[in-house]
């Protein structure tokens, strides 16, 4: 009898949709099911990892390249490694960097012989920021992408726009992807079994618009003017410094920063503290305690047009030794 494939959940979505924080709901949901995790970043300094939650699941990370890209191999590498041990969980659940285009992240099931004898891709899922949405997908080829091929979307953030916004929003989506089911959410809150063992994923849709995708040759393009910075420093964060900095720094460049994301270690605080951000919003919280880890304070940034020097400089003066 032929072993059932294990279903896989593709997460995609444009830098600061959501993504994570949908994946942690998953991660966190008392559904009595267990989930290997595949989380995929643009930049050197991974971080992503830490931004998901402490979870029974195994996690694994890959960074410093796009998951469509440079770091495709280390994905068939790690879906043929879990399937020696495919008894041990449910489904595999991947979540790409915000700049990946979906389509060769999903040729990847059809042109690997290996990979498509064992699992099967369930359902793309892409998260939409319904605040950010229209100033980006007409400049940003990937965000375009992500949509087309979703069988869901999240049409997430929907707390922070008006109802005419988000029907502009819902009326783009509707050009690129008629098919979808769209699901509106604040915070990516959606019961999981609407984005779970769905079986949604239909290869004929896909191939009606992208007739060329099972075509091994990859013609994936990225804008090389976006690039990402890490920074990283062992001395603590003093809190007033670096709040005054980072929101003079986003107030007068938001534009240019497509994404924020940073853990910091706050002189006199003993959690860490969580801070994200997308354009000129801005959002944070307090993480897990970091009780006998060693502390270091990291931040990213990716957009364009970004000085690492002047960035580096201003981060380490927030630092109290500065």
């Amino acid at each position: 009898m032929q072993q059932a494939k294990v279903p896989v959940t593709l997460i995609t979505g444009y830098l600061g949709a959501g993504k994570t924080t949908l994946l942690n709901r998953i991660l966190t949901e008392q559904h009595g099911k267990k989930y290997a995790v595949i989380v995929n970043e643009f930049g050197e300094e991974g971080i992503d990892n830490e931004l998901v939650v402490d979870a029974d699941e195994e996690i694994f990370e890959m960074n410093n390249g796009c998951i469509c890209c440079t770091v495709r191999g280390d994905l068939i590498r790690i879906i043929s490694t879990l399937m020696k041990r495919a008894d041990d969980f449910d489904g595999m659940i991947i979540e790409t960097t915000g700049l990946a285009d979906p389509a060769p992240v999903v040729q990847t099931f059809f042109v690997d012989e290996d990979v498509q004898a064992k699992v099967a891709l369930d359902a793309v899922v892409t998260v939409v920021d319904a605040c950010h949405f229209l100033d980006a997908v007409d400049e940003e080829h990937e965000l375009a992408e992500q949509v087309a091929f979703a069988d869901i979307i999240l049409l997430n953030k929907t707390d922070l726009v008006d109802g005419d916004k988000l029907n502009a929003v819902k009326a783009k989506i509707s050009s690129l992807n008629r098919m979808a089911k769209v699901i509106e959410t604040v915070k990516s809150q959606v019961p999981i079994a609407d984005v779970l063992d769905r079986g949604a994923f239909d290869l004929s849709r896909v191939l009606e618009f992208e007739p060329g995708l099972l075509d091994e040759e990859d013609d994936h393009e990225h804008d090389e003017n976006i690039i990402s910075i890490s920074l990283k420093t062992d001395n603590p964060i003093e809190p007033e410094k670096f709040s005054n900095w980072i929101r003079g720094f986003i107030t007068e460049r938001g534009v240019d920063v497509l994404r924020t994301k940073g853990i910091l270690n706050l002189s006199g605080q003993d959690n860490r503290y969580v801070f994200q951000g997308v354009h000129m919003v801005m959002d944070s919280a307090w993480g897990a305690p970091w009780g006998g880890d060693a502390r270091s304070s990291r931040l990213v940034f990716i957009g364009r047009n970004l000085d690492e020097a002047e960035l580096r400089t201003a981060f380490d003066s927030c630092t109290v030794a500065a």
